[in-house]
């Protein structure tokens, strides 16, 4: 799996992944949803997550100009890395510079420069330095209300400044090596597609841009469960078992499957056990 995949300003984006660690991560990706009863269960919570967005945002951020603190407050249950950090601007009069800002990323037109929006977004309500899970927040709107154009561009993906995220786990030969990719829209659209063919030559051919998320977050949860096993094996109640970070990273452990389909449930439910304290700080 070693190809280049898409083309940007600068030229080609070239992504090395390596493809017996991507069948290695489907495989217990298949396994660890058995007994919450299946991958399909896990498809079904990422589409109701994505509906929950768009109810509350409206189609395209309609909604947006009138969304009120409690309704971001519900969907910032579903994005593990920002809410436990955006407390403070959920609360007037800093939420209004905030509901500014995500007008601001929302209402452009639907062609605009993905990647200037985000590198804008916060410019308001942070009145300084910008906070991390900022793009976090950005990203995961974006992708929520127009998954199908903008692919998932977490900071746990990808994140060229620290050079870590799950394109790191997944290159060909990347220990010790700094890897040359942008954190641009045409990077995470390259992965996405990449993933895509993975799957499809393993039978996977519909809902497609779910498998891809759940695929990317398996990766990441097997990161943090060595990186559990090597520094923090007291922390861990279960350090051997990346479901829980799967869950816990996409926001699923705000998802409750059942036989009857999934709903939104409050932040303390999830499809199975919560992660340790210590795999939160790492979440967050």
């Amino acid at each position: 799996m070693r190809r280049s995949l898409a083309q940007s300003s600068g030229g080609a984006i070239r992504l090395e992944l390596s493809g017996p660690a991507l069948s290695g991560s489907l495989q217990r990706l298949v396994a660890g949803c058995e007994e919450a009863g299946g991958v399909e269960q896990y498809v079904r919570a990422l589409e109701v997550k994505g509906a929950l967005f768009r109810d509350l945002l409206g189609e395209g951020g309609a909604r947006a100009a009138t969304l009120e603190p409690e309704a971001l407050r519900t969907l910032c249950a579903f994005m593990p890395t920002v809410r436990r950090r955006i407390g403070p601007w959920l609360e007037r009069p800093a939420y209004d510079a905030l509901r500014e800002d995500i007008l601001g990323l929302l209402a452009a037109a639907p062609g605009g420069a993905i990647d200037a929006r985000l590198g804008a977004f916060g410019t308001r309500f942070c009145g300084g330095e910008r906070p991390r899970w900022v793009r976090d927040l950005g990203a995961e709107l974006l992708h929520q209300l127009d998954p199908e154009r903008i692919p998932l561009m977490t900071r746990w993906v990808w994140d060229r400044a620290t050079n870590t995220g799950v394109l790191r786990e997944i290159w060909f030969g990347a220990e010790g090596a700094s890897i040359d990719v942008p954190d641009s829209q045409a990077a995470f659209l390259a992965l996405r597609e990449e993933l895509s063919g993975f799957l499809g030559s393993h039978g996977v051919f519909r809902d497609v841009i779910h498998y891809v998320d759940l695929l990317c977050a398996q990766v990441y949860a097997e990161y943090i469960c060595t990186q559990g096993g090597s520094y923090l094996r007291v922390d861990f109640s279960a350090a051997d078992d990346p479901s829980p970070f799967t869950r816990r990273l996409l926001g699923l452990d705000g998802i409750k499957c059942g036989s009857h389909g999934a709903r939104a449930r409050n932040i303390d439910g999830c499809l199975g056990a919560h992660p340790g304290a210590a795999a939160r700080r790492m979440l967050d």
